[in-house]
């Protein structure tokens, strides 16, 4: 498995994986009816890089890393990460978001924050806690699963520089 900066032309790729996991309504807070245009713009275009773990040219995995503020909040970057409902359970999480942290670092930013992190998606919490990360906070009831039951979302944040 090799992670490389995301090309234009590996949208067809990524899409597929972003519309299950959309659908699947579990971890992400975007709308299920998210066009394929409209998601591009999300995961692709407005992110400061977007990245992809591809073995054998099918993609496993892939991750945004932007801003999380302008200005005075400047040196804390944000990332999503999504993998391939097939590739789970490899360790692909854990590759994108450790390259994603020596990203950040290499792009001048001092600090990573996860601003809505659902609380019932327990395999993704207890990675980002393992990888350094801590619940700085809990938005209650800020997500609706489908089926109307409203759960609690975390703000997870690590300091990078040592």
């Amino acid at each position: 498995m090799i992670i490389r900066e995301a090309k234009h032309d590996d949208w067809n790729l990524i899409w597929p994986i972003f519309r299950e996991i959309v659908l699947e309504g579990q971890t992400y807070a975007y709308d299920p009816e998210i066009t394929k245009g409209d998601a591009e713009k999300i995961w692709l275009a407005d992110p400061r890089a977007t990245f992809v773990a591809e073995d054998g040219g099918r993609i496993l995995g892939t991750y945004y890393l932007k801003s999380n503020q302008a200005g005075p909040g400047g040196h804390v970057c944000n990332c999503g990460y999504m993998v391939s409902p097939k590739a789970r359970g490899k360790g692909v999480a854990s590759k994108l978001c450790e390259h994603s942290q020596s990203v950040a670092l290499n792009l001048g930013y001092d600090a990573m924050q996860f601003n809505f992190v659902v609380a019932s998606n327990t395999g993704a919490v207890r990675l980002w806690k393992k990888l350094g990360f801590e619940i700085v906070g809990t938005l209650p009831k800020a997500f609706k699963h489908p089926g109307q039951a409203y759960g609690d979302a975390f703000v997870m944040y690590k300091w990078l520089k040592s």
